[in-house]
């Protein structure tokens, strides 16, 4: 197996021979163009091609597969693509994105001109000791966000009584939701899950990133909503190696994306920044957002996380109170069409690289998956479902190694499905994408990652990143 690793030469990946005899393809396989993809369609273009950002409910009149930033689809009864069944599951994961929350601090204007309130919901912190003979019981308290008379400071960005970021109550209600629809699919339609939550089956992860958890405490009731125990145990990896999120030091991938992405001068990335300078400039004179702020200027991630987190709150777009100037739709319209358009090159598009940065940076993440798959097929492990909460950068790297078709910006919800079948001795891995069966560029995958023989999907997984992801910390520590 042969690799070019030198920046900022493309990669060259070559086909193996597993020991399994399987041929696998490890090279990057270019999507096809669309919409998001093209330059001109974007800095053109009036509306965000159909997109949802304005509430977590897709309109009626539109199917449920579409791209919904407040909330996406994910499995569900109605629409969920049942297979024939002379295939047995054997295991399920899943990993999505946290769902709708406040915007991030640092994606907050210096001064805002309306509050944004949390008064509707509690974010419960606390401990408790399991052991010892004088254990004591612990209060359920909960974070009420104030600010004092005596304090003479204004905080950054929005006043209120909301953490930025946190979930709010809409997005604790679609984390309910996403549970119920997941249970519907997985113990109502098909019978997999048991009845009632088992510790010894069921295990649930989370990141160090707070909202994460902040998902689980509504998605598990969504599941289980007659726990025995009102207690759950949340995997989590410590925060230096979290591979999950991830958080992990890659150096050599952290090169690698800044030779080609954010914060770079690669004219294929800097050309929308180029082309969009007037909007910017727009959007800079409503914000209070000075022209020097490098941060909000190397892409459009701020922006987009400010306005769209505005709009599936039912909140109105920004103003300036001096000028009375306000952020038009048409303005946020071609914000989002920009994010859009950074995802897909950031993660597919701009080329083998992208697919170099995925597995080296969730290359672990992956390996643990496989392992899974492994345990799961020699019956030694009991647990059969395990459920991820994570993060956009989580969803967007597995997209990018998994070579999606139409890659585009996962919004809140965004959730992939692995499900492991047996038939006759033989295993068979689906993957599903917004509920239904992800399409990928990867002919060893295939153009529809359906029933693909497990022995491919785990010769794809270890030729990029090895077993036990064994290849990982030598590429990440290449200069």
């Amino acid at each position: 197996m042969h690799y070019l690793y030198s920046f900022p030469i493309l990669f060259s990946f070559a086909s193996i021979v597993s020991s399994s005899n399987t041929t696998v393809d490890l090279s990057w396989h270019a999507p096809p163009s669309t919409q998001v993809s093209d330059l001109k369609s974007v800095i053109n273009g009036t509306d965000v091609w159909g997109f949802v950002f304005n509430s977590s409910k897709t309109p009626a009149s539109l199917p449920y597969s579409t791209y919904n930033w407040c909330n996406m689809p994910h499995v569900r009864s109605s629409e969920y693509p049942k297979v024939n069944s002379s295939y047995i599951l054997q295991y399920v994961h899943v990993i999505h994105r946290h769902h709708k929350r406040t915007p991030y601090a640092a994606n907050t204007f210096p001064r805002e001109s309306y509050a944004w309130e949390c008064s509707d919901e509690g974010l419960y912190y606390g401990g408790a000791t399991f052991t010892g003979a004088n254990a004591n019981t612990s209060a359920s308290t909960y974070w009420s966000v104030f600010t004092s008379s005596s304090n003479p400071l204004a905080p950054q960005g929005f006043n209120g009584t909301c953490q930025f970021p946190q979930l709010t109550s809409g997005g604790l209600d679609d984390s309910h939701q996403h549970g119920k629809d997941v249970f519907g699919v997985y113990h109502g339609l098909l019978g997999f899950l048991p009845a009632k939550y088992d510790s010894r089956k069921i295990q649930f992860r989370v990141t160090n990133n707070v909202i994460t958890s902040q998902v689980a405490s509504n998605l598990i009731p969504g599941i289980y909503p007659l726990l025995d125990s009102k207690s759950v145990p949340l995997m989590i990896q410590p925060a230096s190696i979290d591979s999950l999120e991830p958080a992990y030091t890659c150096s050599s991938a952290s090169s690698l994306y800044s030779s080609y992405g954010v914060g770079s001068t690669n004219a294929n990335w800097t050309a929308h920044l180029t082309a969009s300078s007037g909007l910017a400039s727009a959007l800079d004179a409503i914000s209070g957002i000075s022209s020097s702020a490098t941060a909000w200027h190397q892409s459009w991630d701020h922006y987009f996380d400010n306005l769209s987190a505005r709009l599936c709150h039912s909140k109105p777009l920004p103003c300036n109170s001096t000028t009375g100037t306000c952020v038009t739709q048409t303005q946020a319209n071609e914000v989002f069409r920009l994010g859009e358009y950074e995802y897909n090159f950031l993660y597919r598009s701009a080329g083998p690289q992208t697919l170099e940065y995925a597995r080296r940076s969730y290359g672990i993440w992956v390996a643990e998956l496989a392992d899974h798959f492994r345990v799961a097929q020699n019956g030694n492990d009991s647990v059969i479902y395990r459920h991820d909460v994570a993060h956009d950068g989580s969803i967007s790297r597995l997209l990018a190694l998994l070579q999606i078709q139409e890659m585009v910006w996962p919004g809140m919800g965004s959730e992939v499905v692995f499900e492991l079948y047996s038939k006759h001795n033989e295993w068979f891995v689906r993957i599903l994408w917004g509920g239904q069966v992800l399409r990928s560029s990867s002919p060893t995958l295939g153009n529809e990652v359906d029933m693909v023989p497990l022995q491919n999907i785990l010769a794809y997984f270890d030729g990029l990143v090895g077993r036990g992801a064994s290849l990982v910390p030598g590429l990440c520590n290449q200069s």
